[in-house]
């Protein structure tokens, strides 16, 4: 009797467990970085960098068509050394005066609308550069570019929002190779077309990879994480769903999380108490590595026309040929100078078999410290008078060196920031680059010509502060999930 009745007692005692379960189950909702997550990589993510990638190869194309043209229209319009530096300086100039500005409307208007918008506006200009007769136009127009240009940093802001954690290291570092394939088919261009067609066929040739990502650019959708953020739940999961479907997996069980903000792109939250900090060294070592980077590839150019610190090579050739040059301004690039640049541009393919072990071992402030400081030590050694093949070897590496500075120092200020004002982050970053690589023609160009120790020595200097400053960084965002919203707003 006693058993019986303990089991009718356990039996209304299961009924009420399973019936209270039943009333007070929570609905299942997982969350954008959830989905990502549990998505994996796969398919998508081979078209989605192959896309977004190129748009580094365009990118990289427009810059390094300021070092092959520089020889060519110094001769055409007989310009000084400083008039050549304005160049350069004026294309940075749009650069940096759009950056944060394309990096706030991604963040209110979406991700994919200004990339396209971006490429259009450089695809335009660009091509309206060749048709420049007086050196005022060039500059202008040229300047227009870079203001396109500035944007083109949202396609690594959509590669990154859709990779998942785990291969984040291991697979964006590997975008350099987009940049590398840009620089050296636009040296091979100009080798080919500058002597036989002239400089204005090599801009308008450049512009043909921006007219292809326009036809792609469909196959990529808007960034799932922003359309949380803005309350279109509905087109965020359409977009992992199609996500999953290709990369044949699945999505996590239940519904996708809103976490709609209606606090987005402020510059104010970039200097808050949580960021303040990290946004200020992040300037400093983005102003710092562009002025490295961009000031090695203008160097490169200068030391291999006419090292300055082994002397003008001019002194050995008569006087008679060397006021012609003086005079016409006019001293072209030979085969030898094209092929030690592209020898000098491989060298940033050199770092890239090692940067996910690097940067996943190590971390990324503690691996951005030790590129930044092996790039000033490198930069000393440019003062000792070489040979040309020793010269090569010292550009080789310092490429490779000043080129994992931008992959790992990219990646870390896309890690860093929530979704609300990632693109603003990057955005303001990438402007304070810009104040580098305007300062750069004048240091690599002007100040190298006559000064030219002063010269290598300040860009060793900007490296080992930028060095101090990356390992001192407040947050590693090794391993770190992806912030969708402030946490400093989202009680707001």
């Amino acid at each position: 009797m006693t058993a019986s009745k303990s089991a009718v007692i356990n039996y209304i005692h299961l009924d009420e467990s399973c019936t209270l379960s039943f009333r007070k189950a929570p609905r299942k909702t997982y969350t954008v970085e959830e989905a990502v997550e549990t998505i994996g990589f796969g398919r998508f993510h081979v078209l989605l960098v192959s896309i977004m990638g190129s748009t580094s190869v365009a990118e990289a194309m427009e810059i390094m068509l300021l070092a092959v043209i520089s020889p060519v229209i110094r001769c055409e319009w007989r310009l000084e050394e400083w008039q050549v530096a304005m160049v350069t300086t004026m294309v940075f100039l749009g650069f940096m005066s759009c950056s944060w500005i394309w990096g706030y409307l991604a963040d209110r208007y979406g991700r994919w609308k200004i990339l396209l918008l971006v490429t259009v506006w450089s695809s335009y200009y660009s091509g309206l550069t060749s048709f420049a007769h007086t050196y005022g136009w060039f500059v202008f127009l040229r300047s227009m570019v870079g203001c396109g240009v500035a944007g083109h940093s949202q396609g690594f802001i959509i590669m990154t929002e859709f990779m998942p954690s785990k291969y984040r290291g291991r697979i964006l570092p590997l975008g350099q190779l987009f940049w590398l394939l840009g620089s050296i088919i636009e040296i091979l261009l100009a080798y080919l077309i500058i002597p036989t067609l002239g400089w204005r066929w090599l801009v308008r040739i450049s512009t043909i990879p921006s007219i292809i990502l326009l036809v792609v650019f469909k196959c990529i959708p808007e960034s799932a994480r922003y359309n949380v953020s803005v309350g279109k739940s509905q087109f965020a999961t359409k977009t992992l769903t199609y996500i999953a479907r290709m990369n044949r997996s699945c999505l996590p069980q239940g519904s996708l999380l809103d976490s709609e903000t209606s606090i987005r792109g402020r510059m104010s939250d970039l200097l808050g108490t949580e960021f303040r900090r990290t946004t200020l060294q992040s300037w400093f070592i983005w102003l710092g590595t562009a002025f490295a980077y961009y000031g090695l590839v203008l160097t490169s150019s200068e030391l291999l026309e006419n090292n300055p610190v082994c002397g003008s090579e001019g002194a050995n050739k008569g006087p008679d040929v060397v006021n012609t040059l003086e005079t016409c301004h006019c001293k072209m690039f030979e085969s030898a100078d094209y092929q030690t640049m592209i020898i000098s541009t491989l060298g940033e393919f050199m770092f890239i078999p090692f940067s996910p072990f690097i940067i996943e071992s190590l971390g990324r402030r503690r691996s951005l410290a030790l590129t930044m400081a092996a790039s000033g030590i490198f930069f000393l050694l440019l003062n000792i008078c070489s040979s040309r093949s020793v010269l090569t070897t010292l550009l080789f590496i310092l490429r490779a060196l000043v080129s994992a500075n931008f992959t790992i120092i990219y990646i870390y200020t896309a890690e860093v920031y929530p979704t609300t004002i990632r693109s603003l982050g990057l955005g303001s970053c990438s402007s304070m680059a810009r104040i580098g690589a305007m300062i750069a023609p004048f240091v690599a160009q002007v100040l190298l010509g006559t000064w030219p120790i002063t010269a290598l020595c300040l860009f060793s200097a900007v490296c080992i502060i930028c060095s101090i400053l990356a390992f001192t960084l407040p947050i590693e965002t090794k391993g770190r999930a992806m912030q969708e919203i402030n946490p400093s707003t989202s009680s707001i």
